[in-house]
C-alpha cells in the first residue's frame, strides 16, 4: 500500500520537542521527507531525527533561528536542496518571554516575539508558496501542497496571567489561512489552535 506523502516533503518549525515533534514524527510514517526545524537545541532536532529514521524515515534537522534575517528563506532553501522542495509546511514555532505586565515589557521582547510568532510565519509561507509553485511546474502536478500554522490556546481563551505580548501570537493563524485564494488554486491553507 502506497503511503499518503510518499515522494513529498514536510518542513516543520519549531519541531523538536513537544507538538513539534509529534508533528515531525507523523508524516515520517506517511512517507514524506521532513526537515525538522528549531532554534536552541540541536540535540533535541537530531533526536527527533533519529526516531523518525529507525523505521527507515527520511528526515533532516535544521537549526536556525526564524528570529534572524535570511532563516525563512534559509529553511525553504535548505528543503529544497536536501529534498527536492516543499509540499507540506507546518509553522510550530514561536517564543514568549513569560508573565509580564506589559508595562514592563522590553522592546526587544516584543521584537522577538513578533519577528517569530508572526513575521517569520509570513515569510516562510512566502518562500513555500513559491517554491510549490515552481515544483508544480516543472512535475506538472496538480496538488498544491498543505500549510498548517500552529497558535497558542490563549489567543482563542486568554489565561488570566496571559499578557498582551504573550496573545501576539495570533499573528500565525492569519498569513496563511486568511489568504488562501493568493496561493493559487490548489494551495489549501489550514490553521491549528
Amino acid at each position: 500500500m502506497k503511503r499518503l506523502l510518499t515522494g513529498r516533503t514536510a518542513v516543520v518549525t519549531g519541531g523538536s520537542r513537544g507538538i513539534g515533534r509529534a508533528v515531525v514524527l507523523r508524516p515520517v510514517r506517511d512517507g514524506a521527507g521532513v526537515i525538522s526545524n528549531c532554534a536552541r537545541s540541536r540535540d533535541a532536532a537530531d533526536a527527533v531525527v533519529r526516531q523518525a529514521e529507525k523505521p527507515g524515515g527520511r528526515a533532516r534537522a535544521a537549526r536556525l533561528d526564524l528570529a534572524e534575517s535570511g532563516a525563512a528563506e534559509g529553511l525553504l532553501a535548505r528543503a529544497e536542496r536536501q529534498l527536492d522542495g516543499v509540499a507540506v509546511l507546518v509553522g510550530n514555532a514561536a517564543v514568549q518571554t513569560g508573565v509580564v505586565p506589559i508595562a514592563e515589557t522590553a522592546e526587544a521582547d516584543f521584537g522577538r516575539v513578533m519577528t517569530v510568532n508572526a513575521k517569520s510565519v509570513f515569510l516562510t509561507v512566502r518562500y513555500a508558496v513559491r517554491q510549490v509553485r515552481q515544483v508544480r511546474q516543472v512535475r506538472q502536478v496538480r496538488d498544491g501542497g498543505r500549510m498548517v500554522n500552529l497558535s497558542t490556546l490563549s489567543t482563542v481563551s486568554p489565561g488570566a496571567t496571559d499578557t498582551d505580548l504573550l496573545n501576539a501570537a495570533d499573528g500565525p493563524e492569519k498569513p496563511a489561512a486568511g489568504r488562501t485564494m493568493d496561493h493559487g488554486p490548489d494551495m489549501r491553507a489550514d490553521r491549528g489552535v
